[in-house]
């Protein structure tokens, strides 16, 4: 039995007579094929990313859309005179999709055909079934979570974010300055849970452990008053990073034992996994507990592994906490002394007091 084809998540639209009535060079003026633009808005509001791919002069068109107020729901627009399926292609690779995600939609047979014949994994379809596109079951994620409802926002942010740290002049340090970075902690709540999921599902690099947390899971460590579900998520002055890391945090008699860190690597270069590090070391040294931490290698967190030994952390030979089921998942025990940590420079930080009952957010003050 073959396994079922995943969810869309790019649709890349032609431009005359699929998205407007007529041809934009011969016509000039055009119109908006009437449900459309709901159609446009629903699919943004699942988080299925909407480019172009259209055989037009990329001015002209542009401004057209940017009339019609479509113009900021679409990224990655190729609009040229070359081949659609070199513009799918070069479309999938900007956003790094897989051709099996992506969608193109046309009004003439010979275009989609020209698609299917080079790039066999992309779904067409036909102008005509645009205003249904909604109800099928490839464009309905199983799951809509906050971050999705904002993918196309975070994304446009974050190739402005690119823009001026490719033209910035100075230190790298002088430019997370400059971003006003805020990291967010918070207790996982019924819409973080699906988005928590997914990082334990999809992080590699840097994952401690590499171990996956279903949602019942997860739900069940929530419940657990024993236990810390954190989510930290990103913001700076160019708009949301969204959901970029997951703490689940064990209370063993004498220490707090990360059972799981993971973080996404895009934001590796701000520095986030080093801050909650710190953050936990400082909260752990406030509780006079020690903190110690699971790391199972595998092939591709190596770099999680630096982490946690540039943090301090060594292994732990006493496991006076450690549970005997530990060693047998290939999870090994890290230990640190924590100490009260200074917040970084270039990075406000709120968050709770762990395994303390206030849900209220402080911020991370300096130990001196």
């Amino acid at each position: 039995m073959s396994e079922p084809r995943p969810t869309v998540k790019c649709l890349v639209w032609d431009l005359d007579n699929t998205l407007w009535r007529g041809t934009l060079l011969e016509d000039g003026e055009v119109a908006l094929h009437e449900g459309l633009r709901e159609v446009i808005a629903e699919l943004d509001s699942r988080g299925i990313l909407q480019a172009i791919a259209s055989r037009n002069d990329h001015d002209h068109a542009w401004g057209r859309l940017e009339k019609l107020g479509l113009a900021e729901y679409f990224v990655v627009p190729h609009i040229n005179w070359g081949a659609k399926s070199a513009s799918v292609q070069a479309i999938a690779d900007e956003l790094d999709f897989a051709l099996s995600t992506v969608a193109f939609i046309d009004d003439q047979p010979a275009e989609r055909a020209e698609v299917e014949f080079h790039l066999p994994e992309v779904r067409c379809y036909p102008a005509e079934a645009a205003l249904g596109l909604p109800a099928r079951a490839e464009f309905t994620p199983a799951v809509v979570t906050g971050d999705a409802r904002r993918r196309r926002q975070m994304y446009q942010a974050g190739v402005r974010r690119e823009a001026e740290r490719t033209g910035h002049a100075g230190s790298d340090e002088e430019f997370l300055r400059s971003l006003g970075l805020e990291l967010r902690i918070e207790r996982a709540g019924d819409e973080a849970i699906s988005r928590v999921e997914e990082l334990t599902l999809r992080t590699s690099q840097m994952n401690a452990t590499g171990v996956h947390y279903s949602d019942e899971a997860l739900r069940a460590l929530v419940a657990d008053a024993g236990h810390e579900v954190l989510v930290a998520s990103l913001v700076d002055r160019f708009g949301p990073h969204g959901a970029i890391g997951v703490i689940l945090l064990e209370r063993r008699p004498s220490s707090w034992h990360i059972k799981l860190l993971a973080t996404s690597c895009r934001v590796v270069s701000f520095g986030v996994g080093a801050a909650l590090l710190r953050w936990l070391s400082d909260e752990a040294a406030r509780a006079g507990v020690l903190l110690t931490a699971g790391f199972r290698r595998t092939e591709r967190n190596r770099m999680m592994e630096v982490a946690y030994r540039f943090a301090g952390f060594r292994e732990h030979t006493e496991g006076a906490d450690e549970p005997p089921e530990a060693a047998a998942d290939g999870v090994q025990t890290l230990a640190m002394e924590p100490a009260r940590q200074d917040a970084p420079a270039h990075l406000a930080v709120d968050a709770p007091r762990l395994f303390g009952a206030s849900p209220e957010l402080v911020r991370w003050a300096h130990a001196r």
